[in-house]
């Protein structure tokens, strides 16, 4: 499987202010709001999206996402990797030699669960791939365009873990454990996820 995140979250929807105001709370932060200011904590801010939507697999504020396959995992129906989804935009499947043919959205339908979203047939299976072939399923998922969309949990512990990276900016090493206020407020919304296809051809 290869998954592409084709759009990032705007810059607007990011809650600048909002870490801004917890820096200074819990510890004095007195920088300026400058735009320099501002796009550090940015910065720090999509690190902390990016690790969150990392061990959740769930998608903060609304963006575009391409995955390709090189088979069903089951022709029964084939799970997303990341929820919630919105909608599914196109599926596509090339034959190998660069023909390209959209499923169309009569044979397939999104049932958007907030764990596992997954796309069905309207028939009995989904349509064979060629051998040397791959699917395409481009998708958009997220909670929201604005930040106060989130949940609230998720939320704070983005902030949380921003201002973490805020303090550890100069220790980059310590960046792979997550503090423990983090983990407690992630862990309901964590899934045990099965990701790519498991069609024969993976497996060779």
């Amino acid at each position: 499987m290869m998954l592409i995140e084709e759009t990032a979250p705007a810059a607007e929807a990011l809650p600048v202010a909002a870490l801004r105001a917890h820096l200074r709370l819990a510890q004095g932060f007195e920088g300026p709001d400058d735009a320099a200011e501002t796009a550090a904590l940015a910065g720090f801010l999509r690190a902390a999206i990016a690790t969150i939507e990392g061990r959740t697999g769930k998608v903060l504020l609304k963006r575009r996402f391409r995955m390709q396959l090189d088979d069903w995992r089951d022709r029964l129906g084939q799970s997303l990797p990341l929820a919630p989804v919105h909608s599914v935009e196109r599926i596509e499947i090339d034959d190998g030699n660069g023909t390209l043919t959209q499923l169309p959205p009569e044979g397939w339908r999104l049932v958007p669960d907030g764990q596992r979203p997954v796309i069905l047939p309207t028939r009995v299976v989904l349509p064979s791939i060629p051998r040397r072939g791959t699917v395409t399923i481009t998708f958009l998922a997220g909670f929201g365009d604005a930040w106060s969309q989130v949940p609230a949990d998720l939320a704070q512990a983005v902030i949380l873990l921003a201002a973490r990276y805020y303090d550890d900016r100069s220790q980059d090493g310590l960046r792979h454990a997550l503090p423990f206020g983090v983990s407690a407020l992630i862990e309901r919304w964590r899934a045990v996820r099965t990701l790519a296809g498991r069609g024969s051809r993976e497996w060779r």
